[in-house]
Order: structure tokens, then C-alpha cells, then sequence
């Protein structure tokens, strides 16, 4: 079956090839891609040809996608698995893009269980089995700041990531000989310390928010490791090891060694 495989990826990448101009301009744009080796240019343009193939965009509120745009979303989501594999991407299809940040409603229940309902304003939303939902203004803000280490789209796929063994919880599914044990404690200690800091209202230069909850501290921190990798080994360098067993890259080598 597996020469089966590969003669559909062949035909996919063959008929559906992203154009040279487009694809140089989407590297060029942003600095994460733009430091990977050529090689793993090469691969992250098959993974993103897959994702443009496979997943289903469309624009909310009348937003008109173009084919740059919907590249600029498929190789930042494929950035993360680059080393992990499209089938970690599998079990979804649709990515639905607003033009702004957009509002949603959930029902939190409290420990006496009681349910309240609340409206919140999100920039993006990751569902286990469900879209992948992004703003389009806070994709165009990441890549004016690029040093602000935020990025939606890997948030997001983080979330996804998190999601493939149960419900988000900071602890997606690890490698073989990745030991449990090495992962909680790396994360545990970063986490606590990183609440009471922002209990105390100490300043960080992590975004707050990683301080919601283990999943949410483990998508900002995923962020942080591939777009401002500096920050997340000066702040929390057993997480940053952790992540990079995990992802299985490098981002601060690749710094060090840019396009190499």
C-alpha cells in the first residue's frame, strides 16, 4: 500500500504545485520559514501543497481569500509538523477565515454547577474534530511584529496537536522514549512559576495569556519556540528542550545557521 501512497502524493504535488513567485514570497515574508535549510524548504512546500489540497477555506463575513493568503496559512500551520508528519493534521477538513477578531458563544460551569454563558472576542479557535478558525487582521499584525513571537496559526495548531489524544490539556501525545515524567516536571514548574508571575502582575516577556490554562500555556509557548525561539530558552529552557524533542526541531540552530 505504500507505493500506493506515494504515487498520490506524486500526482497531488505534480497537478497542484504552488507557483515559484508565490512560494518565494510566503518564505521571504516571514522569518521562521525563511531560516529553514533548503531541504527543509522543499518539505515544508510538499506539506503545504497537501494542506492546500486536502482542507477545505473559506472566508467569513465576505472575505474574499486569494491563493496567497490561503498559501500563507497552509505553510505556517504545516511549520510545526514539519518533522511530525501531515497525518498529524488528519480527522479535519474546513479553516474558515474572518477579516477581524470574531465573537463566540460558551458555557462555562462553575464547581457548584452552574452554567454561565459567555460571549468572548478570539482571534483564532481550534476544534478536536472541527475548523481550524482564524482572524485575518491578527495574521497581517504578526507579520509587522515579528518579534512579538505571536503567531495565530500555530497556536491553533498547537491546540490541534494537544487534541489528538483527548480533550486540550498541555499534553499531546509524545514520542517514544519522550519520558511523561520529563515533560510534566518541565512543564508543571514553568507553569506555576509563570501564574504567580502574572498573579503578581510581574512583567513577561511571554504573553500573558499562557497563563489561562496548561493548554493554552502550552500553544503561546509553542509560538515562542518557533517564532521567537531566544525568548522561550531564556525564560523556560527545560520547556524549550521539551518542545524540541517534541517538535523535533531546532529553531534556535536554525538562528544560528539561517537557510543552511
Amino acid at each position: 500500500m505504500n507505493w500506493l501512497k506515494r504515487a498520490r502524493l506524486y500526482r497531488i504535488l505534480r497537478r497542484h504545485s504552488i507557483p515559484h513567485a508565490l512560494w518565494r514570497e510566503t518564505i521571504r515574508n516571514y522569518a521562521p520559514l525563511r531560516e529553514l535549510s533548503a531541504v527543509d524548504k522543499a518539505r515544508l512546500r510538499e506539506l503545504a501543497t497537501l494542506f492546500l489540497y486536502e482542507k477545505e477555506f473559506s472566508g467569513a463575513q465576505r472575505l474574499t481569500l486569494t491563493d496567497a493568503m490561503r498559501l500563507r496559512i497552509a505553510a505556517l500551520a504545516c511549520l510545526p509538523v514539519l518533522e511530525l508528519g501531515f497525518g498529524c493534521l488528519a480527522g479535519w477538513r474546513e479553516v474558515i477565515v474572518y477579516p477581524a477578531d470574531f465573537r463566540v458563544r460558551h458555557e462555562e460551569t462553575d464547581e457548584a454547577g452552574v452554567v454561565h454563558p459567555q460571549e468572548l472576542h478570539l482571534c483564532g479557535e481550534a476544534w478536536s474534530h472541527g475548523p481550524l478558525i482564524l482572524s485575518w487582521d491578527e495574521i497581517e499584525r504578526e507579520l509587522e511584529e515579528p518579534e512579538a513571537g505571536r503567531n495565530v496559526v500555530i497556536h491553533e495548531i498547537a491546540h490541534k496537536l494537544d487534541m489528538l489524544n483527548g480533550p486540550a490539556d498541555g499534553y499531546p501525545p509524545l514520542h517514544y522514549r519522550m519520558p511523561v515524567a520529563s515533560w510534566s516536571a518541565a512543564f508543571s514548574a514553568a507553569y506555576a512559576q509563570f501564574v504567580r508571575r502574572v498573579d503578581h502582575g510581574h512583567r513577561t516577556l511571554i504573553d500573558p495569556y499562557a497563563a489561562d490554562s496548561p493548554a493554552e500555556f502550552f500553544a503561546v509557548v509553542s509560538e515562542y519556540f518557533f517564532c521567537a525561539p531566544e525568548i522561550l530558552q531564556a525564560e523556560f529552557a527545560a520547556v524549550y528542550a521539551q518542545l524540541s524533542l517534541y517538535y523535533r526541531q531546532n529553531p534556535l540552530r536554525r538562528k544560528e545557521q539561517p537557510g543552511q
